[in-house]
């Protein structure tokens, strides 16, 4: 077998921001208002970017989960925890507060399948106050749109976003 270093070539779909702008901008916009939210619950940055992989993960969002596994790292999120991250429930490296957050993440991200189920939402509730649960709710909703964009419209480069 021949390993060769060239890379898969992803056509773009659409240029999003540039065919719906203002959309674009109501993202950013609305993205900024969850980072807000999250600042003023005192949600730990680094909870906040592996809720956002996980997510992406689950999306299949390449372009999210190349973004917020640099940013991760960046604020001093170590790889172990960045690699197990998709099979967090079966490793020892979160505390049950994440764990509560990244259940949680998983149940809305997929609330097609699951209508966030009661003890999603206890567990959650158990560990963070209700001005955090409403902060993880408009984290977890936003990268859910931005997924929802990245997927379908593949409008991105690899490599093309440094933190």
């Amino acid at each position: 077998m021949t390993v060769t270093s060239e890379t898969a070539q992803i056509p773009v779909r659409l240029d999003f921001d540039t065919f719906a702008a203002d959309f674009a901008r109501a993202m950013a916009h609305l993205d900024r208002a969850a980072t807000k939210e999250l600042d003023k619950a005192e949600i730990d940055p680094r909870l906040r970017e592996l809720i956002r992989i996980r997510a992406s993960q689950l999306n299949g969002c390449a372009y999210c989960i190349d973004m917020h596994t640099k940013d991760a790292r960046a604020i001093g999120e170590t790889e172990q925890r960045i690699y197990g991250l998709a099979a967090w429930a079966e490793t020892p490296y979160f505390t049950a507060r994440e764990r509560a957050a990244l259940a949680f993440t998983e149940a809305v991200t997929l609330l097609a399948d699951t209508h966030v189920p009661d003890q999603a939402y206890q567990a959650v509730a158990a560990e963070f106050s209700p001005q955090e649960v409403a902060a993880l709710v408009s984290l977890i909703v936003t990268i859910n749109a931005w997924n929802a964009i990245g997927v379908s419209t593949r409008a991105w480069t690899p490599g093309s976003y440094q933190p």
